[in-house]
């Protein structure tokens, strides 16, 4: 009897336990296959998406499910050549033009020294030059040139496991719960697609019509970035100003698209995309920033666009069994184990 009750106190700790390990080593399976998972991932939330497209399609114009799920896929493909193709002329164009923005940079830094030693700031002139000339702007240049180049090669693979996923869902799953994720993980990525695509062109439409230089990659990140919740929208506010700032100096047009960037990301943000998701993946504010920092740790950039939808996947399985439900309590913000 007492041997019972022992084990009976000590089964919560041994789950935990548990839990802890297969976390660690699931963790660790993750790093190590992350040049395969990535893709097939990526993969994955292609044909969710196609599917509910395909779904829609053949519900208002009978196109068959089949072909609605080629069209979607080949949509996604479209997208992504553009995108691509927008990013390689930009990165191609500041780097034509990068001794111009650094002389541009090495006069803007005089004039803001010449103006602090006017107010008796005195600051080391030539420490700040050779900071600046130390700055990473190449080697971010070379870096995001790499991701792209590493893009285009794992879009074969990412084509062939979609293809395969294709040729193993010839009917639509309503019922089960991979149905249900794919219903929620897909509406949930098609609102993140739209409202991205629109904070994309409203950018691109404000810094075009100030004549800023590198505006379409700059709408390519705002795009990209927006699907990172919370920390996104903010870097794609702040990104256009150092360009501005180089192009202009400190003028009316670095304020203008200040006020109208954030503008645009408040709208889109926090009135259309809060109307449209609702509660969205049910994920708590605090845990999706942990989910984004693990998820990035772990996958780097892509991880971190990725996180909410693979963060609510976990906590969707979590739901489904009675061990792992009080992770998936905590996943929501429901801090009160029972």
């Amino acid at each position: 009897m007492l041997i019972n009750t022992t084990t009976e106190k000590l089964a919560p700790i041994n789950n935990v336990c548990l839990m802890i390990l297969a976390g660690t080593a699931a963790t660790a399976v993750l790093v190590y296959t992350k040049t395969i998972l990535m893709p097939f991932i990526i993969a994955l939330f292609i044909s969710m998406v196609a599917s509910t497209l395909a779904a829609r399609l053949k519900q208002k114009w009978r196109v068959p499910y089949a072909l609605g799920l080629v069209l979607s896929f080949l949509a996604f493909l479209a997208l992504i050549t553009t995108s691509v193709l927008f990013i390689a002329n930009s990165i191609e164009s500041f780097v034509a033009g990068a001794d111009t923005y650094a002389d541009r940079l090495n006069s803007t830094l005089d004039w803001l020294l010449a103006h602090g030693q006017k107010y008796g700031i005195n600051i080391n002139a030539q420490f700040v030059l050779e900071t600046a000339a130390k700055l990473p702007v190449f080697n971010f240049v070379k870096s995001l040139g790499g991701t792209l180049m590493s893009l285009v090669t794992n879009s074969m693979l990412i084509t062939l496991f979609v293809i395969f996923i294709f040729m193993g869902k010839a009917t639509e799953d309503k019922h089960s719960l991979v149905g249900s994720i794919q219903r929620q993980i897909s509406f949930y990525l098609l609102v993140k697609i739209f409202v991205s695509l629109l904070a994309a062109v409203c950018t691109w439409i404000v810094l075009a019509s100030i004549k800023t230089e590198l505006a379409s990659m700059l709408a390519v990140l705002t795009f990209v970035l927006n699907f990172i919740p919370n920390i996104g929208p903010f870097i794609s506010t702040a990104l256009p100003l150092p360009v501005l700032f180089l192009q202009y100096g400190f003028d009316w047009r670095i304020m203008l698209a200040l006020c109208l960037l954030t503008t645009i990301h408040f709208v889109i943000g926090n009135i259309l995309e809060t109307k449209w998701l609702g509660d969205g993946m049910d994920l708590d504010p605090i845990i999706v920033l942990a989910c984004l920092i693990f998820w990035a740790l772990v996958w780097g950039i892509m991880g971190a666009l990725l996180a909410v939808p693979l963060t609510a996947i976990i906590k969707m399985f979590f739901e489904k069994h009675e061990t792992t439900r009080p992770l998936a309590n905590l996943l929501a913000g429901k801090y009160a184990f029972k």
